[in-house]
């Protein structure tokens, strides 16, 4: 792995009897990191303890290198940071909030407007940008919070559930966006409990279930199967029987099979099999694993 943009050791939080994160230990590269679990998962929580908002009960965190808890003001120099609630004061408008966050991030007064102005252009608020947020749909709101975490131009942006309560235009548009944030330089994590998200937009996934990292690797190799999908016109029953004998495990879904093997071409035992026993063959192929698949295992693993 090329150097890591985040690293945990030990990660621990806890609010009272509640344990939000449990010994977390990270080290993510650059690029577009999809961060994902159920709602109450420890997105939200890791997000503000990358940015410095929380103190860990134990562990370290680092970003680009700088500790997050020593020196939270050094990482949010380097950071933006799009919150998952609304966050905007009704009655000022979108183009005065992005010019002082662009300020704040430490563009010149004489810059800050005219960044603003492009940053809302880009998220689709050329329009829109100078009515007060109080006017502002959810979708609307959605882009200017975009707008704000990236108006100084930051290497890293922490975006919590940025899709959130959009429509399904809304959230095409969104992703999109997320999309093209790599091409301005700016590396991503993308917190979402919408795994088909996350898939559309990332190259790398950190899994989490009840504060416990499940997973923390690239997308295609959380995707990558050796399963074979095989749909037979028979009873499955002996083909199914044969295979188990031949130490493939295999699941069952009326005629649909899948079936892994340890070693061994599956093709080719698959093939054999339904010689010997003489159930039709529908089709074979490769089956695709998705994001949920693996999710839902992993759940099922550790409960």
């Amino acid at each position: 792995m090329a150097e890591p943009i985040i690293a945990t050791a030990g990660l621990n939080m806890s609010f009272g009897d509640v344990q939000a994160l449990q010994d977390v230990d990270l080290q993510v590269p650059a690029g577009r990191i999809g961060l994902v679990g159920a709602n109450g998962a420890g997105k939200s929580t890791l997000i503000k303890i990358l940015l410095g908002m929380l103190r860990p009960t134990g562990g370290a965190t680092e970003v680009y290198g700088t500790s997050a808890q020593h020196h939270p003001l050094a990482v949010r120099s380097r950071v933006g940071y799009m919150p998952e609630g609304d966050c905007f004061p009704p009655d000022q408008t979108a183009a005065d909030f992005v010019s002082y966050t662009a300020e704040l991030g430490g563009l010149p007064a004489s810059e800050s407007r005219q960044r603003a102005s492009e940053v809302l252009t880009l998220v689709g608020l050329a329009e829109e940008r100078f009515r007060n947020f109080g006017e502002f749909s959810t979708g609307m709101k959605q882009r200017a919070k975009l707008a704000q975490a990236i108006v100084h131009s930051p290497e890293l942006v922490l975006l919590d559930e940025p899709a959130s309560g959009l429509d399904p235009d809304g959230r095409e548009d969104m992703l999109n966006l997320i999309n093209r944030l790599g091409d301005f330089g700016m590396s991503v994590v993308f917190s979402s409990h919408v795994l088909g998200d996350i898939e559309r937009t990332c190259d790398w996934v950190v899994m989490l279930n009840e504060g416990r990292l499940l997973r923390n690797e690239p997308l295609a190799a959380i995707r990558a199967s050796n399963a074979v999908q095989v749909v037979l016109l028979d009873e499955p029953g002996p083909a199914v029987e044969a295979l188990r004998s031949r130490g493939a495990r295999v699941s069952v879904s009326n005629r649909t099979l899948d079936v892994e093997l340890e070693t061994g071409d599956p093709f080719l035992v698959i093939r054999d099999v339904l010689a010997e026993t003489g159930v039709g063959l529908r089709s074979m192929g490769s089956k695709e694993t998705t994001l949920e698949d693996v999710y839902l295992a992993e759940e099922e693993y550790t409960q």
